[in-house]
């Protein structure tokens, strides 16, 4: 669309109407101004996007109020830009002769002002439209920690970053995206610490979509991600504005996205998935612990079903002895080898937690909680499989729901599945191998140029005291090197008490 605002207020009104039509919710509205001799003007807008009351108020009042010098005369005659901006109480007047960018702040939601005889059109900045209150994350909850969350809308968002980071660097880069959505997008980082390599990389990548609509982050991060085809996540996804505001002062790069209350974090790597802000809330100790507790879930999320196959069908004797005849004893009956039995447990078991899932909050878990209890016991006295199976598929279940990301728990509970079928076809060597395999996988991905498995591998000293460990914070002196910041350094001395007493010695 190349044309520009002609001056002629027919015309132009008849050019946004064959532009961006005349629907219920788009407002044409004409008035005249007193203040410049009844001039026609006309006020373009959406209802339902734009704040009605500032509208009234800050726009059509001032403009339709009756004017002392116009009938005065030697009145100096004030320039019709300046007239607008001294005139209407908006936080932002901006004039603009195209048409593209006039039509797109109407979809928007800001109001578009034409006068009649003047060759420009000016857009007022009074978007207001009906939004979610800030309230306490809903799939990120924490026991301690703030209990408030991303909303839909781009401006309680920045804000929320804004309260916790007061750098003066900080930095809202803004583009739009999808030709037909026209979604705002918004990187946020800070100038000066965050790598120059990554962020032009990151820009770069979005630059480069080009696709008709982005309705949420996911698309986002579909679009810009290495290695698209991995089940598993190379960029965070929070709701929660206290862990985005400490990737930033990590020197990482937070994409928000319009529409939508989940933001994404670039780079980051796999041990990011299994931390908690809660770590860092809680005594360094109870921290540690509990990232002990996630790996060990982690690890009884893929490997319950399959250890329960690969030692019935092929390894009795790493059992004991009683714990071996026990098994065999309940399973006397059993129609279905053990493999088929965890294969279809598994189903039966991703089938319910997705029907838990789509049902009325009110009827989700009892739909889950009582439809597991029920076919399991069910299906034990009906002698269809074996009461231990039960246990190791519901120690699986719940092991994968210890890790914080609901995006890398998804991606655990699909690894069930193919370590399964090894482990069911060549035992413990077919479990080992489908281990390694998935080990080695992990660490030739990347997530832009960061390595996804360090800092385990490739090994870096520095960084391990917050990966597997978390050390008292005053031991961190130093940022993540994932990132690859400008400053890498977060403090530079440690307080300490110089009084023994004070410290609890003698």
């Amino acid at each position: 669309m190349q044309q520009k605002v002609s001056g002629d207020l027919r015309k132009d009104e008849q050019l946004l109407i064959d532009t961006i039509g005349q629907g219920l919710d788009t407002e044409y509205r004409h008035l005249l101004v007193p203040a410049l001799n009844n001039a026609s003007v006309l006020i373009v807008y959406i209802k339902g996007l734009i704040n009605t009351t500032e509208l009234e108020d800050a726009i059509i009042r001032p403009l339709t109020a009756p004017s002392r010098n116009a009938n005065e005369k030697g009145a100096k005659k004030t320039p019709l830009p300046e007239f607008i901006e001294s005139t209407l109480f908006i936080a932002g007047v901006k004039q603009s002769q195209d048409w593209t960018e006039i039509c797109d702040a109407i979809v928007s939601g800001d109001s578009v002002l034409l006068i009649n005889k003047y060759d420009a059109a000016f857009i007022l900045a009074n978007r207001g439209w009906e939004s979610r209150a800030i309230s306490e994350p809903t799939s990120e909850v924490e026991i301690r920690g703030p209990k408030d969350s991303f909303v839909e809308n781009l401006m309680p968002n920045m804000a929320l970053i804004r309260r916790r980071v007061r750098d003066y660097g900080l930095r809202f880069e803004g583009m739009r995206l999808g030709d037909r959505s026209k979604t705002d997008v918004v990187m946020v980082y800070i100038e000066g610490l965050v790598n120059d390599q990554i962020l032009h990389e990151v820009r770069t990548r979005l630059q480069k979509i080009k696709t008709d609509a982005i309705m949420v982050s996911n698309y986002i991060e579909e679009f810009i991600e290495d290695s698209k085809y991995s089940i598993f996540p190379k960029m965070e996804r929070t709701e929660r504005p206290d862990k985005a505001s400490a990737a930033i002062l990590e020197g990482r790069i937070v994409i928000m996205v319009d529409n939508t209350p989940f933001v994404v974090i670039a780079p980051s790597v796999f041990w990011n998935f299994l931390q908690s802000p809660t770590d860092y809330y809680e005594k360094y100790i109870l921290g540690t612990f509990w990232r002990s507790i996630r790996l060990l879930a982690m690890f009884l999320a893929i490997s319950s079903s399959s250890a329960y196959v690969l030692l019935t069908s092929f390894h009795q004797e790493m059992l004991p002895t009683s714990l071996a005849l026990k098994i065999a004893a309940d399973r006397q009956g059993v129609p279905f080898p053990a493999a088929i039995e965890a294969f279809v447990m598994e189903v039966l078991l991703e089938v319910m937690n997705e029907a838990g899932l789509r049902l009325p909050k009110a009827l989700g878990q009892t739909v889950s909680i009582v439809g597991t209890l029920v076919i399991g016991q069910a299906a034990v006295q009906a002698g269809l499989i074996g009461p231990a199976l039960v246990i190791a598929v519901a120690t699986g279940a719940i092991s994968s729901y210890a890790i914080p990301s609901f995006a890398m728990s998804s991606a655990i509970r699909l690894l069930r599945f193919p370590v399964l079928f090894c482990s069911s076809l060549f035992g413990i060597f077919g479990y080992l191998g489908a281990v390694i395999f998935i080990t080695l996988y992990l660490m030739s991905l990347r997530s832009f140029g960061a390595p996804f498995y360090s800092p385990i591998s490739p090994f870096q000293k520095d960084d391990q005291k917050d990966t597997l460990l978390r050390l008292p914070r005053p031991q961190m002196k130093k940022r993540p090197s994932l990132a690859k910041p400008q400053d890498s350094v977060r403090q530079t001395t440690t307080p300490r008490s110089q009084n023994k007493s004070e410290e609890g010695g003698p």
